[in-house]
């Protein structure tokens, strides 16, 4: 035990790259995605892929990496460190304006607006020498001052013009102080609209997070690239506004307010940008760095002495597809590592629930019906399924049809895909096993729910039973079952299915 405590910590829940290399934690080394991305980049890049995944670690590592005055020796022994040209061209060479979407969640959009600009309020305080900066006009200095312009009790005020065109502005400052582009970060992008549409603002968080986005990411003569990262791909097929290029003045600062107005059929925040690269869960592109490999996975054990483990590892938390490649959840290996290093008797736990409601589940039961609820059996028994699979929801329509609720599943990690896909044609299949105890969980849940709702039901075949009334105990029981057994006994085998009604029974 003393041998497995001299050892690195297990970085739980730290997404910083600094902290991480600096405190020595043990970091499983994904800088190759810095050469890759450089070798390949569009100008704007979108990696969509599920939550806890290593999306938020891996843009802090970007933005340690090619950040002015960042610190060259984080990266010392690690794969990019022998791409001497990579290094030399962009280590260290680029303003980034770098922020992170997760924590604008509210209960109305008053309160999410407010988050979001506190976020760009703390980014744009980085750079408070621009506010002596030399190389801006006064005009220009009072633009960054009203990024940062705070009430008594020191919240962000900022007007919709302000807000909109804040990233526009906070690049176009720092592109004309060092006479370079920028490189801008977006983590998160999507967990506002999720939010959102949770508690009824959705069109206006997507009219704000357009306007924003399309400004920085469009017409942004400021902008080496972006990078962004989220769940889904929130799009629409019909283009909205004017085609017209954004008027912006010599500094590149948006001359007037553009109308960021939503139609019904239309709530994308990307209309009108046709410059991203988009890399998701099917792509096989930068498939290896967002969670962790099965290679991986065997050198952490071998380190910390725990390889006996590696079966029931594989077992509960392997089995993402990604690409070409097969890889685990990063956040469920090292929580559970770190209880096998106090109790190696530990048993394996859902980690990854806990880190959301998992309401899709709960709004996918509730919309299924008999050939959809034997498909769950199937997938619970190990099965698969067959789906045509869009990528390309908003979050307005993501439970708006069961089509579009095996597309969410698949997205956001629930289910994932066996072999090549064939266009959008996807073979399904539940990962792991702590993915199967999560659909079991919820549809246990969803049954008691339902059970509690049909009182009415319930009460009159006890009562049959009671007076023993065959006929209405037949019928009472089959209206039952009808509403129920395709999902109920999920768990066991057809063969074993005779087991649901003996428990029901009793």
């Amino acid at each position: 035990m003393s041998e497995n405590m001299d050892k690195k910590k297990l970085p739980i829940g730290i997404e910083n790259f600094e902290d991480i290399r600096r405190e020595k934690f043990y970091y499983i080394d994904k800088t190759g995605l810095i050469r890759d991305l450089l070798n390949n980049w569009g100008m704007v890049n979108l990696f969509t892929r599920p939550r806890r995944f290593g999306k938020s670690l891996n843009m802090s590592m970007l933005k340690n990496f090619l950040e002015l005055g960042s610190d060259a020796g984080l990266f010392e022994g690690l794969e990019i460190s022998e791409e001497t040209e990579l290094c030399r061209e962009y280590q260290g060479q680029f303003p980034v304006v770098s922020v992170s979407l997760k924590d604008v969640e509210a209960d109305d959009f008053i309160s999410a607006r407010s988050r979001m600009c506190s976020i760009i309020g703390n980014e744009a305080l980085r750079f408070d020498f621009l506010a002596e900066s030399n190389a801006l006009s006064d005009t220009e200095k009072a633009r960054y001052n009203g990024l940062i312009h705070t009430d008594d009790q020191g919240n962000f005020l900022m007007s919709e013009e302000v807000l909109t065109g804040s990233l526009l502005t906070l690049s176009a400052l720092l592109h004309k102080h060092y006479g370079k582009k920028v490189s801008v970060l977006i983590d998160e992008y999507d967990v506002p609209l999720a939010k959102a549409n949770e508690n009824g603002y959705y069109d206006q968080m997507v009219s704000l997070i357009r306007s924003m986005f399309s400004r920085v990411l469009k017409t942004n003569s400021s902008l080496y690239f972006a990078v962004m990262t989220g769940c889904l791909l929130t799009v629409a097929p019909s283009p909205l506004g004017s085609k017209e290029p954004r008027q912006v003045d010599e500094a590149g600062f948006p001359a007037k307010l553009e109308n960021t107005s939503l139609s019904s059929q239309c709530q994308s925040i990307f209309t009108g940008l046709n410059n991203i690269k988009v890399l998701s869960v099917t792509d096989v592109r930068f498939d290896e760095y967002f969670g962790f490999t099965d290679s991986e996975v065997r050198e952490l054990l071998d380190y910390y002495g725990l390889s006996r483990h590696y079966e029931t590892i594989r077992e509960w938390y392997d089995g993402y597809h990604f690409g070409d490649i097969d890889v685990y959840c990063p956040w469920d290996v090292i929580c559970y590592c770190d209880k096998l290093r106090a109790d190696d008797r530990a048993l394996p736990e859902d980690y990854w629930k806990n880190t959301s409601s998992n309401d899709v589940i709960k709004h996918f039961l509730k919309q299924a019906r008999g050939m959809t609820k034997r498909e769950i059996e199937d997938l619970i028994s190990g099965g698969t399924v067959t789906k045509v699979i869009n990528q390309e929801l908003t979050y307005k329509d993501q439970y708006s049809s069961i089509d579009n609720m095996w597309s969410v599943l698949f997205t956001t990690g629930y289910l994932t895909q066996r072999g090549r896909s064939n266009g959008k044609n996807l073979t399904l299949a539940i990962p792991n096993r702590e993915i199967q105890d999560i659909f079991t969980e919820q549809i246990s849940s969803w049954f008691l729910e339902t059970a509690r709702r049909d009182g009415t039901t319930l009460s009159a075949f006890c009562r049959a039973f009671q007076e023993g009334d065959a006929a209405e105990v037949e019928n009472r029981f089959n209206e039952y079952l009808r509403k129920t057994i395709s999902v109920r006994d999920t768990a066991a085998r057809r063969e074993q299915k005779e087991n649901f009604y003996h428990g029901l029974l009793l």
